[in-house]
This record gives C-alpha cells, structure tokens and sequence, in this order.
C-alpha cells in the first residue's frame, strides 16, 4: 500500500461516524448493509450517512453494490488488511518476538 492510500484511509477513519459505519460493516461481512439500515442503525440522517459512505468508498475502505433500488455497503476487508500490514510492516525491526503480542491480540478478534 502506498502512502497516499494509507493516509486517505486513516483520515476516512478518523470522524467517529464514519469509523463506526466501517465497524458497523465490518460484522455484516460478506453480505453487507443498505445505506438507509445503515443510518437507522447508527441514528445518522440519511442525506448524511450517504456523505460519510462516500468518503469511506473513495477511501477504497467501503464497496457497494447496487441491487435494483438498493445499494448495498460493504467494509474492504483487503483494503484493511492492507492498511494494517503497512501501518506494522517495519515492526520490531524484523524482531519477530517483538511482535507476537500484536498478533496475539487480533487473533481472537477474526
């Protein structure tokens, strides 16, 4: 991941609704959410979760479908996996031990 990508991921990341509309998808992998029960869900008007939604789509952190009317969100999960990879890919200097406990911690969590 290059640094640009990075950096328009972690500022996407960075409003509290939108890091709570990419956790919200994050736990409707892989079928994904509609804008509106997105909204509903997070008590956002509709008009401004779209915005939040686009920011995190051009982040490249969000996919949508559409079907028929609907428009279905879903988080990108490569795309978080490969932000995660760049914010530790020089972790430890190489020193693997170092790093076990990161690990350890997101293991549980998949």
């Amino acid at each position: 991941m290059k640094s640009t990508l990075a950096i328009a991921a972690l500022g996407a990341l960075a409003q509290g609704t939108r890091l709570d509309t990419f956790r919200l998808l994050t736990r409707h992998v892989p079928e994904g959410l509609p804008a509106g029960e997105i909204a509903r869900q997070l008590d956002v008007p509709q008009n401004t979760m779209s915005a939040h939604l686009a920011i995190l789509t051009r982040a490249g952190l969000v996919q949508f479908e559409r079907r028929g009317r609907i428009i279905l969100y879903r988080a990108d999960l490569d795309a978080i996996r490969g932000l995660m990879v760049f914010l530790v890919q020089d972790c430890c200097a190489g020193n693997a031990d170092l790093c076990t406990p990161l690990i350890a911690d997101l293991t549980p969590t998949c």
